[in-house]
């Protein structure tokens, strides 16, 4: 298994992949929260919710602006049940795994969810 640092350090494509096989054998993901729910960022001109493959992953894009911030633990039969329709409706896209100072990729809730159901 891969230490945080590898983790983070991956380029984009293979830590894609790196998320897929930890959601895979986990079957959770990790936003970052607020009082008023899961945080957003902006990336490519759309209004997106970014995802990580574990608790620490998530715990590295806590910065000075997102301080207050805490992960959030999500099942992926949740995310797939739940989060995938409501994004779809509310014009929001996904980010997965992104990193600090480096420029987020998003994908569609649809085509997120299809990356995370079995083949």
């Amino acid at each position: 298994m891969q230490t945080l640092d590898e983790l983070i350090s991956l380029p984009y494509e293979r830590r894609k992949q790196a998320f897929v096989n930890i959601i895979k054998d986990t079957h959770e993901l990790w936003i970052l929260a607020d009082q008023d729910g899961a945080v957003m960022l902006v990336a490519e001109d759309e209004d997106c919710i970014p995802v990580w493959p574990s608790k620490e992953t998530a715990e590295v894009w806590q910065d000075s602006e997102w301080q207050n911030c805490t992960p959030r633990c999500i099942k992926v039969k949740d995310w797939q049940e739940r989060w995938t329709n409501g994004m779809l409706e509310d014009d929001l896209c996904v980010v997965v795994f992104p990193v600090p100072g480096e420029s987020a990729m998003t994908m569609f809730p649809d085509e997120f969810d299809a990356m995370l159901s079995p083949p």
